[in-house]
Parts: C-alpha cells; sequence; structure tokens
C-alpha cells in the first residue's frame, strides 16, 4: 500500500534540523529496531501532505471580504507546515476504512482548526510570538484585528467543510456528528482553550495541563477523529485517544528539550511569553518524561496489532516526534 515512490513537489517543507548542543543529541534516541523497514514514512508524509494541500487551496479560495481571506490562507498554506493532524486523521482512518477520499474533509478541517489555534495563540496578548513555521506570525503581517477574525473564520469553516464535502455513500451522518463534537470538544473551554487559559495565568505547577491541553488535545482529536469516519469500536477509539494524546505532548516536549540546546541567539527569536515543561522542570525530567510518553503511545497501538501492518503509520509518527531523524530535511 505504501510502496510506490512519490517525487516531493517544491512546496512541500518538513521539519528543519536545528542547532543542538552535543549533550541534548540523545534526546529520545529510538532504536533501529522500533521503525519497520516495511514501512517508508517520508515517502507516506510527503504524498499526502501534496493532496491535503492542494485540498485546502480550493477550500479557502480568496472572496469578500478579501482580507480576510488572504489572512486565512497566509497561516493555512504556510510552506513551513508539517500537516501533522491531517496526515495522523488520514492514517487512523485507513487502519479501519478504506477510501481515504472519506477522511479528506475532516483532516483539511484539522488543519484549519489547527492554524486558528496557532493565530491565536501566537497573538501579542497570549503567547506573543513574532513568527510561526518559518515566516512572521499571522499578526504581524495582517495586523491583530485581521489575524483575529481569521482565526474566527476558519473555525467554523472547518465544520462547514466537513458536512458540505464529506462523501455520503462513504461516511454516515451518525459518525460525521461524532466528529464534529469530537472536535468542538478539543478546542473548547474544557479542551484547547482551557489549556491557553492556565498557560497565561497558572503558575508553575499548571505546566503538565497545559501540556497536556495545548498539545496533547489536538493529537488524540486527530487520530480519533480518523477512527470516528471509518467507524471504529469504542475501545478501539480510546486507544486512539491516549495515543493521540501521548504523541501530541511528546512532539512538543522534544521540541522543548531541543530549544533549550539552541545557540542563545535562536533562543532568543524563538521565546514567547508562554511555559514550557523544560522551563519548569529541567531538560532531564522533561527528556525521561517524553521517553515515558514514547513508550505509553506505542503500548496503545500495541492493543490494534489485529490490523498488522495499517498501523505502521501511527508506530512511525511515534518514532518520528521522539527523534525527528528520518532524513526529511532535504525536503526544506
Amino acid at each position: 500500500m505504501f510502496s510506490s515512490v512519490i517525487t516531493p513537489t517544491p512546496h512541500v517543507c518538513l521539519p528543519s534540523p536545528r542547532v543542538i548542543h552535543p549533550e541534548l543529541r540523545r534526546t529520545i534516541r529510538c532504536s533501529a529496531a522500533s521503525v519497520s523497514p516495511r514501512f517508508d514514512l517520508k515517502t507516506y508524509w510527503t504524498s499526502l501532505i501534496k493532496e491535503i494541500d492542494q485540498k485546502l487551496d480550493e477550500a479557502i479560495p480568496v472572496k469578500y471580504p478579501e482580507q480576510i481571506y488572504e489572512s486565512m490562507r497566509y497561516s493555512v498554506l504556510a510552506k513551513g507546515a508539517k500537516r501533522s493532524p491531517p496526515v495522523m486523521c488520514v492514517a487512523a482512518y485507513e487502519i479501519f476504512g478504506g477510501n481515504r477520499l472519506a477522511a479528506f474533509p475532516t483532516a483539511c478541517a484539522l488543519e484549519m482548526v489547527h492554524a486558528a489555534s496557532l493565530i491565536h495563540d501566537d497573538l501579542p496578548c497570549m503567547d506573543d510570538d513574532p513568527s510561526r513555521r518559518g515566516q512572521p506570525s499571522n499578526h504581524t503581517v495582517f495586523g491583530v484585528d485581521m489575524a483575529i477574525l481569521a482565526g474566527d473564520a476558519l473555525f467554523p469553516l472547518g465544520f462547514r467543510h466537513i458536512v458540505s464535502h464529506t462523501p455520503k455513500d462513504l461516511v454516515p451522518e451518525t459518525r460525521l456528528l461524532r466528529v464534529i463534537a469530537e472536535i468542538a470538544r478539543a478546542v473548547g473551554s474544557t479542551g484547547m482553550a482551557a489549556g491557553q487559559f492556565l498557560d497565561l495565568e497558572g503558575g508553575p505547577n499548571a505546566v503538565d495541563f497545559v501540556q497536556e491541553k495545548k498539545f496533547g488535545e489536538m493529537g488524540q482529536c486527530s487520530a480519533v477523529c480518523g477512527g470516528l469516519l471509518a467507524g471504529a469500536s469504542d475501545d478501539e477509539i480510546e486507544h486512539l485517544r491516549k495515543y493521540g494524546r501521548a504523541v501530541g505532548v511528546l512532539y512538543q516536549m522534544v521540541d522543548d528539550i531541543r530549544d533549550a540546546g539552541l545557540k542563545s541567539e535562536e533562543k532568543e527569536e524563538s521565546k514567547g511569553k508562554g511555559k514550557s515543561y523544560v522551563s519548569v522542570y529541567g531538560v532531564e525530567k522533561a527528556m525521561e518524561v517524553a521517553e515515558d510518553l514514547r513508550s505509553q503511545a506505542k503500548k496503545e497501538l500495541d492493543r490494534l496489532e489485529k490490523y498488522g501492518d495499517k498501523v505502521l503509520p501511527l508506530y512511525s509518527f511515534v518514532d518520528y516526534a521522539a527523534d525527528r531523524d528520518f532524513g526529511f530535511e532535504e525536503l526544506v
């Protein structure tokens, strides 16, 4: 299923290497045996990015009011986007389902919601980050007012896209309702919004909750939506939920650890107001927790072993999140 060779298009952009102190190079290194030689994550990921980018471009045409749509497209179609939420959604769907076309509308909606959350997260009143995905943050280009409106517009557009573009002959409406409810829960007042609130108002002891809500919610929502679309059982959905939450937090944890090894001038450029696990507990503790998260994620996938090689993409995502050493740099 994944053996075909896909030639990456110029706009495909996956993680670039960072300058890291030698002692941090051991960051959550995964063994060679943990990445199956039967599966090529790079080919799988880049082929999906090509399809997702095309569908996102079609989903957000420029129309009146043009400035809002241009602001939306600026963030959603950013060349530095890795498309992790939509790729994880499609990968989870393909464990249980058939035609991946059924998953693409939800996958695109997840990327819209993710982009909206990043636009708002970067605002001066939130984390106050001047850059995102290798380019200036939305509000630094379009202004705070347009950035807020773009984020506000992307959330409902995502829901509308799911309802209007999902093939009705492939996904029953009852499943779509569960998907919409799952996304609404993830981004709402008890999900990502709660994480952002405590990132602003909570003390150092709130960092665990902040990590789970700001980063774990998007991961678990992406994996769960794929399973829901395909009709996975409740037990299988729960395994995907725990898996996605662990991978989402793991990815951010490793980012924070790698940031700790950046040269001082690079670190200063990437500094925002948000809390990180490393800043509270230190690098060594963060590395221990990251290793536990990697183990937890794989244990949840072990429960889906009856699906054989169909689970390999999700296994590979774990190792990518922990190690970032899959040769993607050449695509930048």
